[in-house]
C-alpha cells in the first residue's frame, strides 16, 4: 500500500510519522521548497539570523506534542520552567506579577494571594468551572464574566492567543478544551515550553530526518492540481505536469490549509472566516536573567519572547495591525519591549511577519464549518488545524489531526 500525503505542514508530518515503519510506503508531497507550513524557520537576511515565522508556544500537558517529539527523537528541543510559572506586566500601571499554579489538579494556589492575579478574588475563578461543561453553539462571552479583574489580567489575554480570536466572540467550547486539558488536570500539564533553538529543529528537521531513514519519499515543490475520483474514491492525483495514479489498496492524507482543500475536494464544508498573528524579531540580545516568557496588559505587544540572540514579540488577532506599515509597528512593539525589559537606547533593528491568515476564526459559527478526518471517499482523509479536532488551531490540534488521519488510513488497509 502506498500512502499520499499531501501536505508538508505539521498535521502532514504527523501522519507521516504515525505510519513511519509499518511497511507502507509514503509519499509526502509539499508545495513550498521547505516543510514546516506555518511552523517553520528560515535566516533573514536584514537581521542575519535564523528567525521563526511565528512564537509558538506548546505546554507540557500537550500529550500529541509529547509523542510526536519522542517519535522523531527530538524530547529534549522544546524547554521550559520545572514548574509553571505564568509572568505578567500591566503596562498601564506598572505592576508585575506571576501566576504560579499547583503541580497537582486541586488548585489551592487561588488560596494564596502572592500565586494568583492580583486583585482577584477566590469566587471569581469559578469562570474555569463554567467552562469546564460544554456550551454547544455558545460564545465565551454568554458563559463566562467579562467585568472582573481576572477576565481583563489573565483570561482574556490567555484565551485570545490560545484561541487567535477576540475571547468575547469566541467558542466557549473551544475554550474549555483548552480549560480542561490544562488548568483541569494540574500545573505539571500547564508548563509553557518553547522551541530551542527554533521550530525547525525541534518539529521539523527531525521528523524530515526520521521520514527518510524509514525509507519516505519526501517531493518539495510538489504542488497537487487537482484530484480525479472514481465512484466513492480518489483515484488520480494531479500535480505540475504529471498525475499519479491512485491504486485500488492507496490511501490520500489531505493535509493543505483549508483554502486548498475546497478546491481540491468537491462539497467541502471548511471554515471560511481567518484571523491574523503578527510577530516581530529584533536584533537584540536579551539582558541577563531575562524572563523567556511575559505576558503583557495594555500594550500593542501581548507577549515577548527571550531567545539567546534576540527578543520576539506575539499580537494574536491582529487584523487591526495588518495595514500598520513596518516601522510604525516597530516603534510600537519596541516601546512595549522596552518597558519590559529595562531597555534603554536606540530601536534595534526588526523583522516583522504578518501572517494574515494564520488561524480560523475560532467562534460557534466557524468550529461548526469544521469537517471530520472522515470524508465521503473512502480512501481520502483531512488532517489540519482546522479539522474538527475539537481543539482550536494549535501545534497539538495539528498533530492530532494528523495522528486521527493516519489512524484511518491504516484501519482500512
Amino acid at each position: 500500500m502506498t500512502v499520499h500525503v499531501i501536505g508538508g505542514g505539521l498535521a502532514g508530518l504527523s501522519a507521516a510519522i504515525a505510519m513511519a515503519g509499518r511497511g507502507e510506503r509514503i509519499i509526502l508531497s509539499e508545495a513550498a521548497r521547505h516543510a514546516g507550513g506555518r511552523c517553520r524557520s528560515y535566516h533573514d537576511g536584514l537581521l542575519d539570523m535564523t528567525i521563526d515565522n511565528g512564537n509558538h508556544l506548546v505546554l507540557s500537558g500537550n500529550m500529541a506534542v509529547v509523542r510526536y517529539l519522542r517519535d522523531i527523537g527530538a524530547e529534549g528541543r522544546v524547554t521550559g520552567p520545572d514548574r509553571p510559572e505564568f509572568h505578567f506586566v500591566d503596562l498601564q500601571l506598572g505592576d508585575r506579577w506571576t501566576l504560579r499554579p499547583d503541580d497537582g489538579p486541586v488548585p489551592w494556589w487561588i488560596l494564596h494571594a502572592g500565586r494568583r492575579v492580583p486583585g482577584t478574588h477566590l469566587s471569581d475563578y469559578l469562570a474555569l468551572l463554567a467552562l469546564l461543561r460544554r456550551h454547544p453553539g455558545r460564545r465565551i462571552d454568554e458563559v463566562v464574566r467579562r467585568d472582573t479583574v481576572l477576565w481583563e489580567k489573565f483570561l482574556r489575554p490567555v484565551l485570545l492567543s490560545a484561541l487567535n480570536t477576540a475571547p468575547e466572540a469566541a467558542s466557549a467550547d473551544l475554550a474549555g478544551a483548552i480549560v480542561r486539558e490544562t488548568f483541569a488536570r494540574g500545573g505539571r500539564h500547564m508548563r509553557p515550553l518553547i522551541s530551542t533553538p527554533n521550530l525547525a529543529a525541534a518539529f521539523i528537521d527531525p521528523a524530515i530526518d526520521r521520514l527518510r531513514r524509514n525509507g519516505a519519499d519526501i517531493r518539495l515543490g510538489r504542488s497537487l492540481r487537482a484530484v480525479k475520483f472514481a465512484g466513492d474514491r480518489a483515484a488520480a492525483l494531479v500535480f505540475d505536469g504529471e498525475e499519479e495514479m491512485v491504486q485500488p489498496d492507496d490511501r490520500v492524507i489531505v493535509a493543505v490549509p483549508p483554502w486548498v482543500a475546497e478546491k481540491l475536494l468537491p462539497g467541502l464544508t471548511a471554515p471560511q472566516t481567518f484571523n491574523a498573528i503578527l510577530n516581530a524579531h529584533f536584533q537584540v540580545a536579551p539582558p541577563p536573567q531575562a524572563l523567556a516568557m511575559v505576558g503583557l496588559i495594555g500594550g500593542t505587544a501581548e507577549w515577548v519572547f527571550a531567545f539567546d540572540d534576540r527578543l520576539s514579540v506575539t499580537v494574536s488577532a491582529a487584523d487591526h495591525l495588518m495595514d500598520t506599515d513596518a516601522d510604525s509597528l516597530t516603534l510600537l512593539l519596541w516601546r512595549d519591549v522596552a518597558v519590559v525589559h529595562d531597555l534603554a537606547g536606540p530601536v534595534p533593528p526588526c523583522r516583522i511577519v504578518k501572517e494574515k491568515r494564520a488561524t480560523f476564526a475560532a467562534t460557534p459559527a466557524e468550529n461548526a464549518r469544521r469537517p471530520p478526518a472522515r470524508t465521503e471517499w473512502a480512501n481520502l482523509f483531512l488532517a489540519g488545524d482546522w479539522t474538527d479536532t475539537g481543539l482550536p488551531a494549535t501545534i497539538e490540534g495539528a498533530l492530532r489531526s494528523g495522528n486521527r488521519a493516519a489512524t484511518l488510513a491504516l484501519a482500512g488497509a
